[in-house]
């Protein structure tokens, strides 16, 4: 529902700044597009590597597709920059394809908020790097990611 409030709302300081990050992270962590989805505005606007959509019907479709390829999932993002009503982020995921290939990809992505605390506005840059499953550095189990596991700067990512 649009006008379903999604605190910390804007403007936002570096601690709210943090706090919605690491909702972001969280969410994504569960690999359920449709409850990912609802942090986002109804006529949300993404660009998603050289894919452009709109709206929570294609947010849905691209995290449906994305997590069907990208298996046992595990993502950690870190504020890099806040205003008002927009954060920047940085993040890193690692993942395997169904040949067991494994990767960690890496990215920014510059998010803008309504006043109900929803994300109006995603643009993400990501790049993949193959590496070796025995390079894998994140290995929870699959899910939140525990609050003594160690960031993208403590693992000098």
């Amino acid at each position: 529902m649009e006008n379903e409030a999604r605190p910390p709302f804007p403007p936002f300081d570096r601690e709210s700044a943090i706090q919605k990050v690491r909702m972001a992270e969280d969410g994504w962590n569960t690999r359920n597009p449709e409850r990912v989805s609802l942090a986002y505005t109804t006529d949300s606007r993404w660009r998603n590597r050289a894919e452009f959509i709109t709206g929570r019907e294609q947010i849905v479709g691209l995290l449906t597709r994305k997590w069907s390829r990208e298996l046992d999932y595990r993502l950690i993002k870190e504020l890099w920059a806040f205003t008002d009503n927009r954060i920047a982020v940085r993040f890193a995921y690692e993942w395997h394809d169904d040949a067991q290939n494994w990767f960690r990809s890496y990215g920014n992505e510059n998010w803008e908020f309504n006043e109900q605390g929803l994300m109006a506005v995603r643009h993400a840059s990501i790049n993949d790097l193959p590496i070796r499953e025995a390079d894998r550095l994140f290995h929870w189990p699959l899910g939140r990611r525990p609050d003594d596991h160690a960031s993208l700067s403590e693992l000098g990512l």
